[in-house]
């Protein structure tokens, strides 16, 4: 007799020793309980830069050799009475100053009154004036040094009103948000999961066991990303990311097992031999599925960007606990209950149902029910062509938050943000009153370039080809023996849309008569644009990673060519739809006032990307769903028409139960308060139900009935190929004897 397979070894397995299992699942439950409890304190803040680059080594000599880097933090000083120039305000406006500077952590301050009162930092009414810091130490501790800062420095007096703002003070408020938005998630995704489980269900054993699979992977997920973060930073927002992918992948996992183990007990299957097909049959199912998601998560891996690495870290590790948490713990929990998961008075269900005739009906007539859901998908994607990457901004929280009404007041009422000036590092030539001439030469010629306010160098500052201010103390911070600096600030307007071409010319105007590589440009502005052409640049390659690796684990499931290349074409119109969704929605601002957000004209391109490889990983999760039917049913018949049915007809209402479940899962930060995360909840709401619908229930069998046999096809190779390496099973499983089976066959899932 041939040895079992290794999934149908375990269920046997599982079966026999049950109690053990179940005890060792509860043991590592409490045990990722606890670690998991101190994970939220170690995850860190991310900045939008990329390591190594240009910007960032350039802020790292600024720093070091000058003593001025990327200021993060600015009070917002609005004059009650009079304006900033009046002597009271400005005694009080310096001594802020002074005290804000006297607090830990804090490696630089200036305002408008210690510059000389510099026109960018001063408003155009005169009653309000900035004060600018930059905090030491890696981005956590510097915003976790603000979260005291900002509270102490919010006041109101006779005299002043000060606000907190700045780049580090938007994203911590975000981050703060993020945390409460997980809180939140938390307390409606539970209970609104469990109430749909028992919906589908009908009995509360299974529902809670079900729930209990998700809230194990989320446990687990949070328990082993602590330890990722003793190797390596991870974002906090990645948590979000955890909550929602380990209640929707170990509920999805867990329903396909559950369906088949009840689809064995309705075929008169004793509970242990239940559960040893349900793991050999539903269990090769769920690790491809498991699989094609990890592959498209793991291509985060491919930016060098602590924040999306994060979201690999914790899709992968919820991908690994769901899928141990439906092959280990739950067969053993279901020898246990046994048909106490079992639908009341269930009986054995019709062959052709719902699903069963809407497959036939697309297939007798494909054309005329696919030519129609193809024009649809693609109008929803249309959108798509107007895409516009941008970079993120204040944008990202709501119009009351403290730094999204500072951000808001500097532009309406300043010319120009002095905390977004372009940093122009010119080595090779000092910083001394001996090169006096050609510095100034050079900081009339930057104050020229179109879209520049105002420059500022040793010997100065500039605007329009003029000098406007003889240099004062404060402009000492530009000397420097192997080289100087020059502070380049770009009006609001360049700055959010036309800031490449800004660095182009600057570059050049600052490179004349320098040595190749003597030009160097750093701030706020080029580390936002490096980040985004980096992560542009390496879209190509992740994309076409996906594709290849997901084709590949297809065709070892399925020995054939042309159902992974259909499989990758329907995801991609998918994502397209997603796309277009978020361009119509967040881009170009329709819909803005019911999500209750302000759109900016463009899109920040990591969060698309991230949920491209989650929904990616996703939609290919049901289609291993679909597939396996499917292909369990021609290997049965070798009918491709009746295959295509019976698949749909026992994997339709099981993949919209899932569906549902995991759009409901994400749905839940459709309504956060950060756009960031209401993005994330949208596009993978939309992609889901796209996908477990037109998709799946129209294209899918109108593309099956066009294809025919070739479905089915592979070049002589590749047959070889497969039968040698691919991952398939008998027609015909074995029972718990090892005696071929066949029982159950035409017995199909529940319609709920």
């Amino acid at each position: 007799m041939e040895p079992l397979p290794a999934l149908q070894r375990w269920g046997r397995t599982a079966a026999s020793r049950s109690r053990l299992v179940v005890r060792v699942g509860v043991a590592l439950a409490v045990l990722g309980l606890a670690l998991a409890a101190g994970t939220m304190d170690r995850l860190v803040l991310s900045r939008f830069e990329t390591p190594g680059s240009e910007s960032v080594t350039t802020r790292g000599v600024l720093e070091r050799e000058f003593g001025a880097g990327t200021p993060g933090v600015l009070l917002m000083v609005t004059a009650e009475r009079g304006g900033v120039d009046g002597d009271a305000v400005a005694s009080e406006g310096r001594a802020l100053e002074r005290e804000l500077a006297g607090r830990p952590g804090v490696a630089e301050v200036f305002s408008y009154w210690s510059r000389d009162n510099s026109p960018t930092m001063r408003g155009k009414d005169g009653k309000q004036a900035l004060i600018i810091a930059r905090l030491s130490g890696t981005v956590t501790e510097a915003r976790t040094r603000l979260a005291d800062i900002s509270p102490a420095f919010t006041r109101d007096s006779a005299q002043l009103k000060v606000r907190v703002g700045g780049g580090d003070e938007v994203f911590r408020q975000a981050a703060e948000q993020s945390r409460k938005d997980f809180l939140r998630a938390e307390m409606i995704v539970f209970p609104l999961v469990l109430l749909l489980l028992f919906a589908i269900y009908r009995r509360f054993s299974a529902a809670l066991l079900t729930l209990g699979m998700g809230l194990f992977s989320v446990i687990t997920t949070l328990a082993l990303m602590r330890g990722v973060t003793y190797i390596t930073d991870v974002s906090t927002f990645a948590a979000n990311l955890a909550l929602v992918m380990g209640i929707g992948l170990g509920v999805d996992y867990s329903l396909f097992v559950i369906n088949r183990f009840r689809e064995e007990l309705r075929a008169g299957r004793a509970v242990p031999d239940a559960v040893e097909r349900s793991v050999a049959n539903a269990g090769r199912t769920v690790a491809f599925s498991g699989l094609t998601v990890v592959l498209s998560l793991a291509a985060l891996l491919l930016f060098p960007f602590p924040f999306l690495r994060s979201f690999a870290y914790a899709g992968i590790a919820t991908v690994l606990t769901s899928v141990f948490a439906a092959l280990v713990i739950l067969p053993a929990s279901l020898a246990r209950l046994g048909h106490k998961v079992a639908r009341k008075n269930e009986n054995t269900r019709p062959e052709q149902g719902w699903w069963h005739h809407t497959a036939l009906r697309m297939m007798r007539r494909p054309l005329l029910y696919g030519i129609p859901a193809l024009v649809v998908l693609l109008g929803l994607a249309s959108p798509v062509l107007g895409l516009t990457f941008g970079v993120p901004g204040a944008q990202v929280l709501p119009r009351d938050v403290s730094s999204r009404v500072v951000q808001q007041q500097i532009l309406d009422n300043f010319a120009a943000e002095e905390t977004s000036a372009i940093k122009v590092l010119r080595t090779g030539r000092a910083g001394t009153d001996a090169n006096r001439s050609s510095i100034e030469a050079t900081a009339t010629e930057l104050s020229r370039v179109s879209g520049i306010h105002q420059v500022d160098a040793l010997t100065g500052s500039y605007a329009n080809g003029r000098k406007i201010a003889e240099p004062g103390q404060h402009s000492r911070r530009f000397a420097g023996e192997r080289g100087t600096w020059y502070s380049v600030v770009a009006t609001h307007r360049t700055v959010a849309r036309d800031i490449d071409r800004t660095h182009a010319e600057i570059r050049s105007v600052a490179a004349k008569g320098a040595e190749p590589g003597a030009v160097k440009i750093g701030g706020y502005p080029a580390e936002l644009s490096e980040f985004r052409a980096e992560l542009v640049d390496r879209l190509p390659l992740v994309f076409g990673l996906i594709l290849v690796t997901t084709f590949l684990v297809l065709f070892l499931m399925t020995g054939s060519v042309l159902l992974p290349a259909k499989a990758m074409l329907l995801n991609t119109l998918s994502m397209g739809v997603m796309f277009g969704v978020l361009v119509w929605i967040f881009q170009e601002g329709n819909l803005a006032g019911l999500f209750g957000f302000t759109p900016s004209g463009s899109i920040e391109p990591s969060i698309p990307i991230l949920t491209f490889c989650v929904a990616f990983g996703l939609s290919m999760d049901y289609e291993v769903f679909m597939l396996s039917r499917i292909k369990e049913e021609y290997d049965l018949t070798g009918d491709t028409t009746g295959a295509v049915a019976a698949g749909l007809e026992r994997g339709g209402p099981l993949i919209t139960s899932a569906a549902v479940i995991l759009a409901a899962s994400f749905a839940t930060y459709a309504s956060s308060e950060i756009v960031f995360l209401k993005m994330l909840g949208i596009g993978m709401v939309v992609v889901i139900l796209i996908d477990a619908t037109l998709v799946r229930a129209v294209l899918v069998p109108v593309s099956m009935r066009l294809a025919g046999k070739a479905n089915w096809w592979a070049p002589a190779p590749l047959r070889a190929f497969h039968e040698r390496f691919g991952i398939s099973e008998s027609p015909a499983a074995t029972g718990a004897s090892g005696a071929p089976d066949t029982a159950g066959v035409g017995v199909y899932a529940d319609r709920t």
